[in-house]
């Protein structure tokens, strides 16, 4: 059975990836989404993780806008931060992604993305997809895009109905409430050496 967690690994992955020019979304999105596909499915690459990580992570660097994913996560809480805590705060939070991503490449089992369909209002666009396991298993995901200087960048992904940002966003809003935004960092700063599937709502002591 194609699992929630493998489902996210795959999406996640191919939700990292997309170009660095301007252009329609869907086009956009495909170009480096069978790029990350590439990078994958190259057997020069199955003994050399860190290689193929490294690839990956520089499309992603490229496209995704983590900045603004994180203020998305951090929610109503992001406007009482300083310019300071809001790039420790980005830097943290994008360390979790990478972590995330890089730990659930190796799960790839040559999954096909099928692309269904695309809305676009104004700088705000829409892609949706959908991953076909060779069991033909089929598993919605759907992209969020802004255009933002002149290029579609991802700021969240809907996996089966769930968003990215919308879930981490529950986890610190809960964390900030309960224990305050230091704790929040704290929990962050630990998951450094914490494993990478780690929910970041969740500490070692917490099992």
């Amino acid at each position: 059975m194609y699992t929630p967690v493998i489902s996210i690994a795959v999406a996640f992955v191919l939700a990292l990836v997309a170009p660095a020019h301007a252009g329609a979304p869907t086009d956009a999105l495909k170009g480096h989404v069978d790029q990350v596909v590439k990078i994958l499915s190259d057997p020069s690459l199955r003994d050399r993780p860190e290689v193929r990580r490294a690839k990956v992570r520089k499309i992603a660097e490229d496209i995704f806008d983590y900045p603004d994913t994180a203020r998305r996560a951090l929610g109503p809480h992001w406007n009482a931060r300083t310019p300071e805590q809001r790039q420790e705060f980005v830097k943290l939070f994008s360390e979790i992604l990478d972590r995330s991503y890089r730990s659930k490449i190796e799960l790839y089992q040559g999954e096909r993305v099928q692309y269904v369909g695309e809305t676009i209002d104004g700088s705000e666009a829409t892609v949706k997809t959908m991953i076909v396991t060779k069991a033909g298993t089929e598993v919605p995901v759907d992209y969020r895009l802004h255009r933002k200087d002149g290029r579609w960048l991802v700021y969240d992904v809907i996996i089966e109905g769930m968003s990215l940002v919308a879930n981490y966003r529950t986890q610190f809003n809960k964390i900030v409430q309960t224990e305050g935004y230091e704790s929040l960092v704290l929990r962050l700063r630990a998951k450094e050496t914490a494993e990478p599937a780690a929910s970041p709502g969740r500490s070692r002591t917490d099992r």
